[in-house]
């Protein structure tokens, strides 16, 4: 099938609350541009360097998610554009996303990543962390971030238990944070959790957001 007969079949599957992520990782810009075309508009990346590339020759209207690790150094490649950091696992890396955010006059939108899975692979955060971070004096006098939501991973396995237990542990998480730091606040709303292998039981879970890419794009390009 063709990308946008995909892109049909999946958006059939999904509510029309859950925001669905193109993982276009690997893909060149033709296979982003048939997405488009067919209203597809929020895009992927894991690489700053690649995610630079694409958002300079690709349409202005594309909503560009970073959804790998970060490294404080390479922020400032991609604050004056991007529309959500999916993976933020530290203050430092807020303080730094806040700065670079700045000088552009933008107010860039970070999910705090979760460690939900039993792999040691995964980054993340665990639900004290976050709380220090939220409890943090110098996270209060950040202006030009926004804490939206959560984000998490689950463990790489065909045990479905195992992945719903995980997704609905995040949710939980989730509510928590909610009520107690963010109740008063619409913004903070995103659970971005589900890939192609997973999503159903993300979305089962309460998923708003998920990360697809190789069953819209095929196997990834090495």
């Amino acid at each position: 099938m063709s990308i946008q007969a995909n892109i049909k079949q999946l958006k059939s599957q999904i509510p029309e609350y859950v925001k669905l992520v193109a993982v276009s990782k690997t893909k060149p810009n033709e296979d982003i541009l048939e997405a488009y075309e067919i209203g597809q508009k929020i895009f992927g990346e894991n690489k700053v360097q690649d995610l630079v590339q694409k958002q300079e020759k690709l349409p202005k209207d594309i909503e560009w998610h970073y959804i790998g690790h970060l490294q404080t150094n390479k922020v400032k490649f991609i604050a004056p554009f991007v529309s959500l950091i999916h993976a933020v696992d530290s203050l430092k890396l807020l303080q730094k996303i806040n700065n670079e955010a700045k000088k552009y006059n933008r107010t860039i939108n970070c999910l705090l990543q979760m460690h939900i899975a039993e792999e040691d692979t995964k980054f993340g955060l665990n639900l004290d962390e976050i709380k220090q971070i939220l409890d943090n004096p110098n996270y209060k006098e950040l202006q030009n971030i926004k804490v939206s939501g959560l984000m998490g991973m689950a463990t790489y396995t065909d045990d479905q238990s195992q992945i719903q237990k995980e997704f609905n542990f995040l949710k939980s998480c989730f509510e928590e944070i909610k009520s107690d730091y963010f109740e008063n606040s619409d913004y903070f709303k995103e659970i971005s959790m589900g890939m192609s292998g997973d999503f159903k039981i993300a979305i089962k879970a309460g998923s708003t957001m998920i990360r697809v890419g190789s069953i819209i794009f095929g196997a990834r390009n090495y």
